[in-house]
């Protein structure tokens, strides 16, 4: 990012990123996209679990450009949308372990940029309701609440639950309570020593017995099978362990930030954009997962400034932005709503394949505000 050449790309993406970003409010307004299948972002209900980046992404564009963003029109955006995912925190059976991307990006990025109380006081409480899904047996926060065929979701966790943890630090942060950093730090502890294998590939979903604590079995999740090597579970995993060890300063999380970014960028080569599993046999190479890529380049960002490997972290997160913008952006495509194309959804139950996903453009914008010299909002 020292040349004038690498400025000048950084700051074009981002224009057209944010330019792009405040047309589509005019559209989407106050709904909830999830993917964008033919030009169009679709609309989900506030309950699903990518509710917060929209408003997330809002926030990031008003955040790093106030001086050129008409701030009435999107703060009417964002307000709709969280006053809309505060009602989904009255009904439990719409509140699980997701409430860290949700709320992270609407209720706690409110108040970080306005002071607005009300928005703290949204976010205490979905902080509440976070750790209270702590399994006091087997340290692990419980993911879903929903009834499965193939397991006991009382007592299954998900690697995306690293993401989520920010919501238990900053909480710990403002009500000088340690109880929420402590539970944070005794799932990500689990977490480490249960999903993180040798190689530093990750495993998607582990079933726990939600009695005992006991760890019973694998799944492959959104993966290909028990044993590979969902993509985007382990940019979750690099980024979500570098966000916790900014917050707590343990070493041991920097060192599994670091063990899953080298297995993304060894397994990723010279490519920009991986399939959705490293390890998808041949048939099954047919979609590729840019919001994957995304999501690492945000994590390496974060971890170069937290590693003695900085330099090396920050040149991986810098060439796959750049190539995120070059080969994979819609660019100023009218015909595109979504930022960055070819996102993969879930694979094993053919969703989403191929097509840009919203999650995938908040973290490329992320990327490319933390390119510009600024922090996300996790």
């Amino acid at each position: 990012m020292s040349t004038s050449t690498s400025v000048t790309w950084i700051e074009e993406a981002w224009r057209q990123g944010a330019d792009k970003t405040i047309r589509n409010a005019q559209r989407i307004k106050d709904t909830f996209p999830h993917i964008s299948p033919q030009g169009t972002y679709d609309q989900n209900d506030p309950e699903w679990w990518t509710a917060g980046f929209w408003p997330g992404l809002l926030w990031l564009v008003y955040g790093e450009s106030p001086e050129n963003v008409d701030a009435a029109p999107l703060s009417r955006i964002t307000d709709s949308c969280e006053r809309q995912l505060e009602g989904c925190l009255r009904n439990p059976d719409s509140v699980d372990h997701d409430l860290g991307f949700i709320w992270l990006l609407s209720g706690v990025a409110s108040f970080r940029q306005t002071g607005s109380m009300d928005s703290r006081r949204r976010g205490m409480l979905a902080a509440n309701l976070f750790a209270a899904r702590f399994n006091v047996r087997g340290q692990f926060i419980r993911a879903w609440n929903f009834n499965s065929p193939t397991m006991d979701t009382r007592g299954v966790a998900i690697i995306d639950s690293m993401m989520n943890l920010p919501l238990l630090y900053w909480a710990s942060e403002q009500s000088g309570d340690p109880r929420f950093r402590l539970l944070a730090e005794a799932h990500a502890d689990t977490v480490a020593r249960e999903f993180v294998r040798a190689d530093g590939s990750i495993c998607h979903v582990v079933e726990f017995d939600p009695h005992t604590g006991q760890k019973l079995r694998e799944h492959g999740g959104q993966g290909h099978a028990p044993g590979s090597a969902w993509a985007r579970g382990t940019a979750w995993a690099l980024h979500g362990f570098a966000l916790s060890y900014r917050y707590t300063g343990e070493a041991r999380y920097l060192e599994t930030a670091e063990r899953a970014a080298d297995f993304f960028l060894a397994m990723l080569g010279e490519d920009i954009v991986p399939f959705w599993d490293f390890r998808a046999p041949a048939e099954h190479q047919v979609a590729w997962d840019s919001s994957a890529a995304a999501i690492a380049a945000s994590g390496l960002l974060e971890l170069a400034k937290l590693s003695p490997r900085g330099e090396e972290y920050a040149a991986a997160g810098e060439r796959i932005v750049r190539g995120l913008h070059e080969r994979y952006s819609s660019g100023e495509s009218a015909a595109e709503e979504g930022l960055i194309m070819q996102g993969t959804v879930h694979y094993p139950e053919g969703r989403g394949l191929n097509v840009p996903i919203i999650y995938g453009d908040y973290f490329y914008m992320e990327a490319l505000a933390k390119l510009r010299g600024r922090p996300g909002l996790f």
